[in-house]
């Protein structure tokens, strides 16, 4: 079973730059994917960034530029940095954890962002 724990929201002015974390752990293996979503109030959740396990990388359009997301193997951790944030990125982000040697997948726990003057 994998546990995933996000971590690393908070409250920014605009323009301004978070970086999240995504780590796993328990019954990880080093061949992995993992997503990062997000949700505004009265939103659909959307996939923000995605890295498969050969480590290709792709972005939802409106943070192409701005996102980067990034992983340490060696830690099971992968990151989105987030910079030049906009009100419109608020949103509660999530992860999302799939080991491909195990079949495992999980759902990380949200972290709060929020873009405001």
């Amino acid at each position: 079973q994998i546990q995933v724990v996000a971590s690393g929201g908070g409250l920014v002015q605009p323009g301004e730059s978070l970086r999240l974390s995504c780590a796993a752990s328990g019954t990880v293996s080093g061949l992995f994917g993992a997503d990062w979503y997000r949700q505004a109030p009265g939103k659909q959740r959307e996939r923000v960034a995605t890295i498969t396990s050969g480590g290709r990388i792709s972005y939802l359009d409106s943070v192409k530029g701005r996102f980067t997301m990034s992983r340490d193997s060696a830690k099971n951790t992968v990151y989105l940095q987030m910079n030049s944030l906009k009100p419109e990125d608020t949103a509660l982000y999530f992860c999302y954890w799939e080991d491909f040697q195990t079949g495992s997948s999980q759902w990380g726990q949200g972290t709060q962002v929020t873009v405001a003057s």
